[in-house]
């Protein structure tokens, strides 16, 4: 059951799971309005451990023609072997790609080049308008991989070569991808802001309470790059779904401003 919210965008739920099965119903039902009217749809995933309930139910929904999908994914690291577990591409592979008759999947990669990689993948992007985006939200606030405060609302690439930050790097720890700090890559592949947010619709899904600040900073900060995701509230088709856990600094902000 959701709770209130503060924004008609925001969904709150009791728990990972819940959170999960939420977007996941709704993701599945855009995919099933955009196959219907245009005969294929074209979706741009996330590739952590943070979607996995959202993944896992997703592939629970019936009625999904897997063939009419072309899918992508939105970042991916510099530095590894192409096999590498800890490479975004495989972990979708793995977690999604893998188990539905998909029609068309599109993986980033930089093994060969990234400049020639990112030029190549920008023009898979561009051959025709992105229906659906999923994504999540990152401790710092990044979309994809645009770090503050480097990210560019006005980014001229589609794709482009980053640097990460600490707390980036920090994050792929924390969330079990990598054994130490220093196994983490420095540099990545990842989709601009524009380009991510010139998709039609967009299914963001934030759990557990490491993101609590990074949601709060989304809703009630000043919009800005000091903060990637605040861009989120100018997109008339972005959906925010959260855990408990994950709004919890946002209701203890509200409870202060309101004098509750």
């Amino acid at each position: 059951m959701t709770t209130p919210t503060i924004e008609p965008w925001v969904r709150i739920f009791s728990d990972p799971v819940a959170t999960g099965r939420a977007a996941a119903a709704d993701i599945a039902a855009e995919l099933r309005r955009v196959i219907s009217r245009q005969g294929e749809a074209r979706v741009i995933f996330a590739s952590a451990p943070s979607q996995a309930e959202t993944i896992n139910a997703l592939l629970a929904e019936p009625d999904i023609d897997w063939s009419a999908v072309t899918a992508f994914h939105m970042d991916e690291y510099i530095g590894l072997d192409a096999d590498d577990p800890a490479g975004f591409g495989n972990w979708l592979k793995k977690a999604l790609w893998n188990r539905v008759p998909l029609g068309t999947a599109h993986v980033l990669d930089p093994t060969h080049g990234a400049d020639a990689e990112a030029r190549r993948y920008a023009d898979l992007l561009a051959e025709a308008p992105i229906d659906i985006v999923c994504l999540g939200i990152g401790v710092n606030g990044h979309i994809a991989f645009n770090d503050p405060p480097v990210a560019d609302f006005d980014d001229p690439h589609a794709v482009k070569v980053v640097e990460l930050d600490e707390i980036c790097r920090q994050q792929q720890v924390d969330d079990e991808c990598f054994d130490s700090f220093d196994d983490v890559p420095t540099r990545a592949l990842t989709l601009s802001v524009p380009r991510l947010l010139d998709a039609a619709r967009l299914f963001c899904v934030v759990s557990k309470e490491g993101k609590a600040e990074a949601v709060r900073a989304t809703l009630l900060d000043p919009l800005g790059e000091h903060c990637p995701s605040t861009i989120l509230r100018t997109h008339p088709g972005c959906t925010l779904y959260l855990d408990a856990d994950a709004a919890s600094r946002l209701r203890a902000t509200l409870r202060s401003t309101l004098g509750a």
